[in-house]
């Protein structure tokens, strides 16, 4: 049997990070509901909070939660996300960049649902770029926080903007996924921080 795009999407297992934290009333495209913190009819309105350099990992909840919207198709709010730890993070610092990868492969998503496929392509197309600058991080730490290396992930973007999935009819607000891979740890966990991987290394060369 012969699958689509959209066939194959709807079938995948979509694993929650942050299970006890519930979705946005809805998922925000422009011009077709309130904006979500400028309007006080916004599902955010009012809710925004300031990061600290403190935050800026691979193991917080703001990371976390950003995957949880983006695999279940909230898109401008995994943007969101991601953009409050990009802003604080260490200017030139590899985070930072794979941060700004995952901004604008969220705005390639918003597109890609909007049917504005150019935009889709042009913005996909700068988050493969950054992506691939990653591709040499040290000790694989972006591959399992991701599922998978910065370069597939790469490759998955520019691949899913040229051809986009089927959208189904939705009513509006409801999220739809549109890229056909999912985003997270591949070890069944939360990442390991640098320095709990250091912990575990040396625990293990003692035994």
């Amino acid at each position: 049997m012969c699958y689509t795009a959209s066939m194959a999407i709807g079938l995948m297992l979509r694993r929650r990070w942050l299970p006890e934290k519930s979705f946005p009333s809805y998922a925000y495209l422009p011009g077709r509901q309130p904006h979500p913190v400028r309007d006080p009819a916004g599902h955010s309105y009012n809710s925004e909070a300031m990061l600290s350099a403190a935050e800026v990992s691979l193991c917080s909840d703001t990371f976390l939660w950003g995957l949880d919207l983006f695999n279940h198709g909230y898109y401008w709010e995994a943007h969101e996300a991601w953009e409050g730890l990009w802003q604080v993070a260490d200017r030139g610092a590899p985070l930072r960049t794979l941060f700004k990868g995952l901004i604008l492969l969220s705005a390639a998503g918003v597109k890609i649902r909007e049917g504005k496929q150019a935009a889709a392509v042009r913005h996909a197309g700068r988050a493969a770029a950054l992506l691939r600058r990653l591709m040499n991080t040290a000790d694989h730490f972006f591959e399992r926080a991701l599922g998978m290396s910065p370069a597939a992930l790469a490759e998955h973007a520019e691949a899913a903007a040229r051809t986009p999935a089927a959208l189904q009819a939705t009513a509006l607000g409801q999220p739809q996924p549109v890229f056909d891979f999912i985003l997270g740890p591949n070890s069944g966990g939360r990442p390991i921080s640098s320095q709990k991987r250091q912990t575990v290394i040396r625990r293990r060369r003692q035994e």
